[in-house]
């Protein structure tokens, strides 16, 4: 049976694989989509996860819509048809906690008894049924911000003082999962770094990772390959490695316990060389 989050599991950084199961999220999409089908190729996706697994994976984080800038929304039933059979396979075959990068209400739950550990959710249980959906399943919860919606939500973001707002939209997110019968220590929380957010803005996200874990939660960050590294370096998607790892160690230094990252085997090692440094 794969490994569940107890109360100890973020106690150290935690690695979180990307696993797209999508024609065209912005780095890996198509990857491990069929063309023609509902599903991915599964012995694709068995391959890639037992591959980030050896590489140091802790978690797999099954996304079945795209939400890269610019993103189309796709339809209840296409993401369940995308994510839920390859929940069932994994479950089956790792041991491993799977999470599930979805708003989906009627996906949160189905992928919770087939197994999910996890709810991963850009939108922080803002579409309708989710928040019920995932108190019910009484599973662990992300809550990204993200100002707008993927489609739009790059055109021109403003914010009067973007930690600020942030730490205050967390407080009252958190309040209302916790109103909602999801307790604090399940919740997680992700600054949503570029969505709907300008390069500065995301700067300045990353500086205040440490306010944000102040809040009393587990911080994830995902910077991985990000088209801000690309206008910050200079650098196509497969050329922002050093990029993301650089970020990646800051962020650790600043407090994050979770790292959503493409390159699982190079972030395995950033991670293991940072435990060896900071946990004496």
């Amino acid at each position: 049976m794969p490994q569940q989050i107890d109360a100890n599991f973020f106690e150290h950084p935690r690695l979180m694989a990307v696993l797209n199961v999508t024609p065209d999220s912005f780095y890996d999409g198509g990857q491990l989509y069929t063309p023609g089908s509902a599903t991915a190729a599964l012995d694709l996706v068995l391959a890639r996860v037992e591959a980030q697994l050896a590489a140091g994976a802790d978690i797999i984080d099954i996304g079945g819509e795209s939400t890269r800038p610019g993103a189309a929304e796709v339809s209840s039933q296409q993401e369940i048809d995308r994510v839920l059979p390859l929940v069932e396979a994994l479950h089956a075959r790792f041991d491993v906690p799977l999470s599930i990068d979805t708003s989906n209400a009627q996906l949160m739950t189905e992928a919770a008894a087939a197994g999910a550990a996890l709810i991963n959710d850009v939108r922080a249980l803002s579409r309708e049924g989710a928040l019920q959906a995932a108190a019910e399943t009484g599973l662990h919860v992300c809550l990204m911000h993200m100002q707008g919606q993927p489609a739009t939500m790059q055109q021109r973001p403003v914010y009067s003082n973007v930690v600020d707002e942030l730490q205050q939209w967390f407080k009252e997110r958190m309040a209302i999962c916790e109103a909602a019968g999801i307790n604090r220590d399940k919740l997680i929380l992700d600054p949503g770094i570029g969505f709907g957010k300008s390069d500065e803005h995301n700067l300045a996200l990353l500086r205040a990772t440490a306010d944000f874990v102040a809040l009393g939660c587990p911080v994830l960050i995902g910077v991985s390959r990000k088209s801000m590294l690309g206008r910050l370096l200079g650098r196509p998607p497969e050329q922002r490695l050093a990029g993301s790892l650089a970020l990646a160690y800051d962020v650790l230094m600043r407090g994050a316990k979770v790292l959503r990252v493409h390159d699982v085997e190079e972030t395995a090692d950033l991670i293991r060389l940072f435990n060896l440094l900071h946990r004496a």
